[in-house]
């Protein structure tokens, strides 16, 4: 039988069949020694062939089809080994919050380039706007302005007013998108407003640490009733990046990569060459000095110094 995965808690999968059919999986043992330098060779959203043991729900996953895509970040600091987060998405939702906790540009910046890395549409959620005091609001619209104008659909939400929900909703429905973001940024609290069915579990934040827990324990994929598939996922301290040339990072940015072909030099850096498109523009504001700051935080390995910072 061929079916989706659609939840992973170690050693167990759970695949779902097109009929609706759901077994708890093994992986065959052979797949561990085929050299993927992953945490998890099985990831939820994978398309997966499967046999029926013995037991009428327990079966063995024989084969993993061919990804379409995947997010995958680096599994710890010093690892050099990858976790894949979700496979097959349509789109990435990102959800973020300006405070309590507060989501860093840097985090935002490096889950995007992983993104445009597997060209993968991305989407911020900037959640908890009623809490938002008024010089955080006029913030919030400062850095909607600079996704929004660097091409990524933004949306301010909150799933305590209400406000914003629509579009969200409009946003997820028939597509499968991955929700991904720090703990306590809210994907479970907003998931359960549009589908109150699932009553995903939610849990207080650290008012002393401004941290959120984990809530969210495995990766799961659930339907939604006005159509469209989500995969929640444990909330993600840090992103680490993993395989990336230097020379493509700022491909993985939309407004460098619009003009970095009209540079001076065909292997330009953006950094210090004369005839840099990309320099003049961030000299004349069109691109954001924080993106263009956080392009330089990747393109010299120092991607996880900002969330120490932070």
């Amino acid at each position: 039988m061929t079916g989706v995965v659609t939840r992973t808690t170690g050693s167990w999968h759970t695949v779902t069949t097109s009929e609706g059919q759901v077994y708890q999986c093994k992986l065959k043992g052979h797949f561990r020694v085929r050299g993927i330098r992953t945490t998890n060779p099985v990831a939820v959203g994978d398309k997966v062939d499967l046999e029926v043991q013995g037991a009428q729900d327990i079966g063995v996953i024989t084969n993993i089809h061919p990804r379409e895509n995947y997010i995958i970040r680096r599994a710890t600091k010093l690892s050099k080994e990858s976790h894949i987060i979700a496979a097959n998405i349509d789109q990435l939702v990102i959800v973020v919050t300006l405070v309590f906790p507060r989501t860093s540009t840097g985090f935002i910046d490096r889950v995007l380039v992983t993104a445009e890395a597997y060209h993968i549409p991305s989407v911020l959620v900037f959640n908890k706007i009623d809490i938002y005091p008024e010089e955080m609001m006029e913030y919030l619209e400062e850095i909607l302005t600079v996704y929004r104008e660097a091409g990524y659909h933004c949306l301010p939400v909150s799933a305590v007013s209400g406000e914003g929900m629509a579009q969200f909703r409009s946003v997820l429905e028939n597509k499968t998108s991955l929700i991904a973001g720090h703990s306590g940024v809210g994907k479970s609290t907003l998931i359960n407003v549009l589908e109150p069915g699932l009553n995903l579990k939610i849990k207080e934040i650290s008012s002393y640490h401004l941290k959120g827990k984990h809530a969210t324990t495995f990766a799961g994929m659930f339907q939604l009733s006005f159509g469209g598939f989500i995969i929640d996922t444990p909330g993600i301290k840090e992103f680490g990046l993993i395989d990336f040339d230097r020379q493509e990072v700022a491909e993985r940015f939309p407004e460098m990569r619009e003009l970095m072909h009209q540079c001076h030099y065909n292997n330009c850096t953006h950094i210090h060459e004369p005839g840099c498109e990309v320099l003049k523009a961030v000299q004349s504001g069109k691109i954001a000095a924080s993106r263009y700051e956080n392009y330089l935080r990747i393109f010299y390995g120092r991607d996880w110094d900002e969330d120490k910072m932070n």
